[in-house]
């Protein structure tokens, strides 16, 4: 993708999980069915739950309670164990105590102090805020898959975003360190300075992002500053 020279973007967006806050559902649910799944086959099982997650949130919104247990039902089911639904309820019950990455608050804080920030995330209401205030910067506008009534990487998502935000997708500039589930879809609908914050966790897609970094101090250089 082009890489323009230091952007001038009318917001900064960014995903939650993942890219600001260290989202530790995968350790969570280790947790959980620690004494189901045996240890050699904890692997396959944690990597069957994410992969699951991402299905569930392909078609219409259900609230996040319900896409993290049909996830871990259906982890369980692939990996020939038994289901627990106070399992599933441990690993939801978790999420809002996750914090930042430890690159997060000090960026952050110098790009609130420039720009106006804004949060897709796929979060539920009750939890988003929590998960925010861990954050330590102050954001223009948080919009949750419950108030979009869709998920990411659905576009309906990123399209309640520009609403809220009175803008068009070109221009902001999108962080995320998810290709799947947020990169695409935010140049699919016109993004243009797409970062990709890589985590380790997904493979970089150079068609959807035309930026790159591994840590957030990296967008400030992006913008020049």
């Amino acid at each position: 993708m082009t890489r323009p020279e230091h952007p001038k973007p009318a917001f900064i967006t960014f995903d939650m999980y993942g890219t600001l806050t260290d989202f530790a559902i995968g350790a969570a649910a280790r947790e959980a069915v620690a004494d189901l799944v045996p240890p050699e086959g904890m692997a396959a099982f944690l990597q069957r739950f994410s992969r699951y997650q991402l299905d569930e949130v392909m078609g219409d919104w259900r609230p996040y309670d319900q896409v993290v247990a049909r996830a871990l039902e259906r982890a369980c089911r692939a990996s020939g164990v038994a289901f627990r639904a106070g399992d599933a309820a441990k690993v939801y019950a978790a999420v809002p105590g996750f914090g930042p990455h430890s690159d997060v608050p000090e960026p952050l804080a110098e790009l609130a102090a420039h720009y106006p920030l804004a949060i897709l995330s796929n979060a539920a209401d009750e939890q988003a805020d929590r998960n925010v205030a861990k954050l330590g910067a102050p954001f223009h506008t948080i919009v949750t898959a419950e108030m979009a009534g869709a998920y990411k990487p659905r576009l309906r998502a990123f399209e309640f975003l520009y609403e809220r935000l009175g803008c068009e997708p070109a221009d902001t500039l999108h962080v995320s360190s998810s290709p799947r589930y947020d990169l695409q879809s935010a140049t699919d609908l016109g993004v243009r300075n797409t970062v990709y914050l890589n985590r380790g966790t997904e493979p970089p897609a150079p068609g959807y992002h035309a930026y790159e970094v591994t840590s957030l101090d990296g967008v400030l250089k992006i913008l020049g500053r």
